[in-house]
């Protein structure tokens, strides 16, 4: 089983606060835990224990940090593994990833996805 897909199996099993707790962390990119319960509206023995909880299942990291004085944690996003591989059609990469604008009924996306079709 990867990484990834341990990740999935923690995420399924969070409660509502903990749930709160991830989106938030990833919705930030990283926040400090001072600020963390503050923002989810809890107090601080209940946010040090969603923290806990969610460094545990490796979804989140924690650093100690100095912040506005105070000795807290910082906490960040765990790098979470992607899959490329629904982007490729073979050895060709979607036409929808890039700068130029791509013509839904162009040849370039036909051909991804036809390349598509035939994959066994």
């Amino acid at each position: 089983m990867s990484a990834s897909e341990d990740a999935g199996g923690a995420e399924a099993e969070l409660s509502t606060d903990e749930r709160r707790g991830l989106e938030l962390v990833r919705e930030t990119g990283g926040i400090h835990q001072s600020d963390f319960w503050k923002e989810l509206d809890l107090s601080s023995r209940k946010g040090s224990r969603i923290v806990e909880s969610l460094t545990e299942k490796e979804l989140i990291q924690r650093e100690e940090t100095v912040y506005n004085g105070h000795n807290t944690y910082y906490l960040s996003p765990v790098a979470r593994d992607l899959d490329f591989s629904l982007l490729m059609a073979g050895d060709m990469f979607t036409p929808f990833i890039g700068d130029e604008e791509v013509d839904p009924q162009g040849e370039a996306f036909t051909q991804w996805v036809m390349s598509l079709a035939y994959e066994e």
